[in-house]
């Protein structure tokens, strides 16, 4: 058996160059359409968001540390504009009520 090589790729970050970049998060990324615009689409893996708890838009809910999720953002905008959801709050985005409906004794974020 030879030894492990340990030695690091000519460009210096350790990463091939026709490597995804989109796959430094443990997702991949695509472009999708809604509200009739362009939105950049970002699957996140749940090791990704470890130590990290966001609030869903669509359900108004917490996104525990390490459980995958879905980041997006309207492709021409900025950082601020990244929103964190549940997968599957993402996919029925079109399904849901502009009021977001809640239980009596729900927190109010």
């Amino acid at each position: 058996m030879s030894p492990r090589r340990n030695r690091p790729h000519a460009d210096g970050s350790g990463r091939s160059a026709d490597e995804d970049p989109s796959d430094r998060y443990g997702g991949w990324q695509s472009a999708e359409s809604w509200q009739g615009e362009s939105w950049s689409v970002r699957h996140v893996a749940g090791a990704s968001a470890q130590g990290k708890t966001y609030r869903c838009p669509g359900c108004d809910q917490q996104i525990p540390s390490g459980v995958p999720h879905v980041v997006a953002w309207p492709e021409h905008s900025g950082v601020d504009e990244r929103r964190h959801w549940h997968k599957s709050c993402w996919n029925a985005k079109d399904r849901r009520t502009t009021r977001v409906q809640r239980s009596r004794n729900a927190p109010r974020f």
